[in-house]
This record gives C-alpha cells, structure tokens and sequence, in this order.
C-alpha cells in the first residue's frame, strides 16, 4: 500500500509541476502513465552520456524528448544540491 501512495504522490508532483503547460494538464494518472511513459525506447549508456532512442511510431515523440531531456537535468541538479 506504501508504494501505491508514494506513486500517486509522486504522478500528482509530475502532473502539477512539469506538465502544467501542457495537454496534460489535468490528465488522469492512467492517461499520464500510458501515454508519456510507456515509451518503446532502446537506451544506451555512454560513459559521459545517456542515449534513448524513441521509436518512431511514438505519437508524442517530441513531448516524450522534452520530458526525458527535463528529467535529466531535474536528476543532474538534485545531484549537485547533494554535493
């Protein structure tokens, strides 16, 4: 039960704060889910850089770019807070 509360909390903050000027603005957390990040993607990690490839047939692949290139750098900043 623990877990499924902090995922909804966690789908709550994505919604409010990353998409809030977007079409997903007052999606459910089944449509977030489903449609942003049930992604078909090949990831490749470099030593200096993290690769995603996106399948072509994704029908928001340039939304689904932006939202992963926002998450990394959201990931690089909390690491720089920690250190």
């Amino acid at each position: 039960m623990w877990f499924a509360s902090i995922a909804y909390i966690l789908m709550n903050a994505l919604r409010e704060q990353c998409l809030a000027n977007t079409e997903f603005k007052n999606a459910t957390v089944e449509i977030i889910r489903t449609k942003l990040l049930k992604l078909g993607a090949v990831i490749t990690i470099r030593k200096r850089r993290i690769l995603i490839a996106i399948s072509s047939a994704c029908l928001i692949k340039r939304f689904s770019q932006w939202f992963i290139r926002v998450y990394l750098n959201y990931l690089a900043l909390a690491d720089n807070d920690l250190i």
